[in-house]
């Protein structure tokens, strides 16, 4: 009886293995797909950002990491700053929601770096 418990025990953890690494495959291939289809956009607007006056007043410079997501028609539906200074991020954030991107296919998800430095 007790062969049979644990002949049973392996065989679940087997297959929940294969599942997990099923899972786990068709993650990486979805986000290899956005990844594909992030790098065909192309920008068809720039607006700079607007430096916050805080940012200017205590020389803070440095780069922000937006991820943008871009609708069928080019346009940035959301952004979100993914990483860089907090007192930057939400300029950052502001301008790339007022990028025009290349039509495309369907929505996209974008990620471009918006760089701030002193004049």
């Amino acid at each position: 009886m007790r062969k049979s418990f644990a002949s049973s025990l392996l065989n679940f953890r087997q297959h929940l293995n294969s599942w997990f690494a099923r899972v786990a495959f068709l993650v990486l291939l979805a986000a290899l797909a956005v990844t594909a289809r992030a790098d065909e956009r192309a920008v068809k607007t720039r607006v700079q950002p607007v430096y916050p006056e805080l940012a200017k007043r205590m020389k803070i410079s440095g780069s922000v990491s937006i991820q943008a997501t871009v609708d069928a028609e080019g346009k940035v539906t959301d952004a979100k700053a993914m990483n860089g200074n907090r007192l930057l991020a939400g300029a950052a954030e502001d301008a790339v929601r007022k990028w025009k991107f290349v039509p495309g296919d369907g929505v996209s998800v974008v990620t471009v770096e918006i760089n701030f430095a002193m004049q």
